[in-house]
């Protein structure tokens, strides 16, 4: 089975801290590496991690603060210069063009990397492969920033005293799946009589907004809920003076989408010490973690 967890490369809000770097988080699932908002440093932060940055497929950016987004001309090099044959996926709010340009193109160098751009224009379905689908929402934070919202596709799993009752086996199996339908020993079998569906595991991220009703609804029914909680509670006024949230704010979101798991971020350079997010997040919502640097959560298969 293919790695599955996310790994926080850095939680630091704009300005980063000695123990604390610019935001980057790298979720590994099925194959793919989803790199969210590599902020200035990322590249070094892998190697820290024990992570090859050639692990990467795919990279989003919420939107063109520098803390979001100053690592991804490094990174894209990077992966030029370890002659990646896979393409690179960047997705990123449209308005942003200029920026993603500036920051792809800073320096001079030999592009070998194929980059595929998928700037966001408008909310919902940004992407569907078959194996994934991805969603995208606008936040609220003064300058066009999106959420992301990842699923993996729903799977069929069989049960097999269900199938040994009803005599199906072999290549039998994989026509039922196919076909919906099979004729066994004169008894029409249907597919559901046999299985059921495993929904696609969700995985949801929102970085720097206020709160709002789409922050709620990328979260909803998220197996794991990556959220901003820049602020605790005590500096609520600081929150809504620069448009972020606190803790509390993130563990609300999280009860009203049903998320399965909360994993606090982004937090200010005014913080030394992060077990006070924690503590006022679980007072809301009890599955709630706070992230730090190379702190790796499993993203496990249920």
């Amino acid at each position: 089975m293919s790695v599955r967890d996310l790994t926080i490369l850095g939680c630091s809000s704009q300005q980063p801290t000695r123990l604390r770097n610019h935001g980057a988080y790298l979720l590994r699932w099925n194959g793919e590496g989803f790199l969210f908002d590599p902020g200035e440093g990322t590249q070094r932060q892998f190697i820290f991690a024990n992570i090859a940055p050639t692990v990467v497929t795919r990279i989003f950016i919420s939107h063109f603060h520098g803390d979001h987004c100053l690592g991804l001309g490094s990174m894209l090099m990077r992966l030029n210069l370890d002659k990646v044959t896979h393409e690179i996926h960047c997705y990123y709010p449209a308005s942003g063009k200029v920026y993603f340009d500036r920051l792809r193109f800073g320096t001079v160098y030999h592009n070998n990397v194929n980059v595929v751009e998928h700037p966001i224009e408008n909310e919902g379905l940004v992407h569907d492969d078959g194996n994934f689908t991805i969603e995208a929402y606008f936040l609220e934070h003064g300058t066009e920033n999106v959420g992301y919202r990842i699923q993996e596709k729903d799977t069929i799993k069989f049960d097999r005293d269900k199938l040994k009752a009803f005599g199906i086996k072999g290549p039998l199996v994989k026509e039922l799946e196919e076909k919906k339908h099979l004729i066994v020993d004169g008894k029409n079998i249907s597919l559901e009589d046999v299985s059921h569906v495993r929904k696609g595991d969700v995985f949801a991220l929102v970085i720097d907004t206020k709160l709002c009703e789409n922050a709620i609804k990328i979260a909803k029914d998220a197996k794991m809920f990556l959220c901003e909680s820049t602020y605790l509670e005590e500096h609520k006024h600081l929150a809504e003076n620069h448009m972020h949230m606190t803790a509390k704010q993130a563990a609300e979101i999280a009860k009203k989408a049903s998320a399965k798991q909360l994993i606090l971020t982004h937090f200010s350079a005014r913080y030394r010490h992060l077990e006070a997010f924690e503590l006022e997040a679980k007072e809301i919502f009890e599955n709630s973690f706070a992230a730090d640097d190379f702190k790796c959560f499993p993203f496990p298969k249920h």
